[in-house]
């Protein structure tokens, strides 16, 4: 409750608790979708390129392409699940495979603009040697 002393209080309060809901939904996400049985890590990175490439969210892409673990994610004991279709086993063809596929659906503008991104973010990944 808001006083003299504090009188942003409420608004604090009210920001910590949205917060604290967005964490819950973001945990269930990460945590509990993506270790289901069913599909391998490999197939649900693949499942999310298509889709962010579908959509032509390009940031999250290349994220999702390459993801370097910086050890800031952790859910319980169990270390962010999500590290990028590279290091979950998707081979660089399965890669241009699952977004020539998605190009035919979601249109060859946003496929160029996919493939751009995907190229960078594999050529960054063979530049260190982690493919």
């Amino acid at each position: 409750m808001a006083s003299l002393n504090r009188p942003n209080a409420g608004a604090h309060e009210e920001l910590y608790d949205a917060g604290m809901i967005f964490r819950k939904k973001v945990m269930t996400a990460w945590g509990t979708i993506w270790t289901r049985p069913g599909l391998e890590l490999k197939q649900r990175s693949l499942i999310n390129i298509a889709l962010l490439a579908s959509q032509g969210k390009e940031a999250e892409l290349a994220g999702h392409i390459r993801y370097v673990n910086n050890g800031m994610m952790r859910i319980g004991a169990l270390m962010h699940s999500f590290s990028g279709a590279v290091n979950n086993g998707a081979s660089v063809l399965e890669i241009r495979e699952t977004l020539l596929q998605t190009a035919l659906y979601s249109g060859i503008p946003t496929g160029m603009a996919s493939f751009r991104v995907a190229e960078a973010a594999l050529a960054k990944l063979e530049k260190e040697d982690k493919i």
